[in-house]
């Protein structure tokens, strides 16, 4: 009897230590995705939407990326700036991540691409879009599957020196994405032909719009072009409208002027031009199969932001493939990545040698709650990386 019970035992733990053995192993064989994204807080959609589209593709390649199942490590980054180093640093360090993905708010995305240039982590950056990210501070280990700030703006730039503008005044919040939105939009007017008469600022998050509205009235330029986002935006373009300004000096600016605002404008933002890299209503299989699966799967319509999660995806599959399903090996997952084409919702795009998008923007008009494709306004626009040594 006690020989018997002695085989089982040993027979029951030999069993246990193999499953174990498996365990750990087929936990190796995960790839380990860091998302550091905010989870409240103003962006707190925005990071919804990310990580939505991230897991989208994910769940449309049988739950896996490379062939490997995925494990997910999440942090709230606050969108504090403060705190970056501290969560990129636990992801990389403790939990190992293969892949940092983040952020929305670009002073902690400057952050953890520090952290990722440092310690040899790749990272991909799904919306933030400061220019020194693919610029100064490029890095091979950073990639980007969103925007810089020149590019919408400097695709409206062109597009108003072409339709004949000459003089255009300019507001912004006074902080380095609205000053970069600018420096976009001026270097691609004034270059067709154009000037830019007056450059106002404001202190970020001020909307005390009132004496920017007179000086725009006394002024009279051909139109105004404008960043700002959110609650700001609407607060802004409804102001402008209230004030009289709306129908005979046009407003234009970057999408995110009339992206995710436009209920909150109360119809003061029908018929507003706005360019970005993504659009309602473009025709392309893609984006009609991503769509469909989006509001399948969430309940509702998917913006740029879970669009730019999903091609942040797309672009880790793609190096993964090139790696043999490795992430490990980090050479050919780099080259990997820097050579595909993402078959994206917003249309096809190649990464620049500074790792980000070269992609088309769209003229977008508002009609009712949808910014609505007009034109491709900048066919491949590839951001200039200045002071990229890539």
């Amino acid at each position: 009897m006690d020989k018997k019970f002695s085989a089982t035992r040993n027979f029951v733990l030999g069993a246990a230590l193999v499953a174990a053995g498996l365990s750990s192993a087929y936990a190796e064989d995960k790839v380990k995705v860091g998302l550091m994204l905010p989870y409240t807080g103003t962006y707190a959609a925005l990071g919804n939407a990310i990580t939505n589209g991230f897991k989208q593709f994910v769940e449309e390649n049988g739950g896996k990326l490379g062939g490997r199942e995925v494990e997910y490590f999440t942090v709230d980054d606050e969108s504090n700036p403060a705190k970056a180093t501290e969560n990129a640093k636990k992801l990389v360090s403790r939990e190992k991540v293969d892949v940092l993905v983040g952020t929305v708010h670009s002073g902690v995305a400057l952050a953890m691409a520090k952290v990722a240039r440092d310690t040899k982590t790749l990272m991909i950056i799904p919306n933030a879009g400061a220019n020194d990210l693919t610029g100064p501070l490029c890095s091979p280990y950073v990639f980007r599957s969103s925007f810089s700030a020149w590019q919408p703006s400097y695709a409206m730039g062109e597009a108003l020196a072409k339709k004949g503008l000459k003089n255009i005044a300019t507001v912004t919040w006074k902080y380095s994405f609205g000053e970069e939105s600018v420096a976009g939009f001026k270097e691609a007017f004034e270059k067709g032909g154009g000037k830019v008469v007056k450059e106002m600022t404001l202190p970020f998050p001020n909307v005390e719009f009132q004496p920017f509205l007179t000086e725009i009235a006394s002024l009279k330029p051909d139109a105004v072009f404008v960043f700002f986002a959110g609650a700001g935006a609407a607060k802004f373009v409804s102001d402008y409208a209230a004030a009289g300004l709306k129908s005979s000096i046009p407003l234009y600016g970057p999408g995110f002027l009339s992206d995710g605002n436009l209920a909150a404008m109360g119809g003061a933002g029908e018929g507003l031009l706005t360019t970005l890299h993504y659009a309602d209503g473009l025709t392309n299989a893609k984006d009609a199969a991503f769509r469909t699966k989006y509001a399948a799967a969430y309940k509702m319509q998917p913006d740029v932001y879970a669009v730019q999660g999903y091609d942040a995806a797309q672009m880790y599959e793609a190096g993964l493939k090139a790696a043999g399903g490795d992430p490990a090996k980090q050479e050919e997952l780099i080259k990997g990545m820097a050579s595909a084409t993402i078959d994206s919702p917003r249309g096809p795009f190649t990464l620049s040698k500074a790792h980000n998008p070269v992609q088309d923007i769209y003229m977008r008009e508002v009609k009712g709650n949808e910014n609505v494709v007009v034109e491709v306004v900048s066919k491949a626009l590839a951001d200039p990386a200045r002071g990229c040594k890539l």
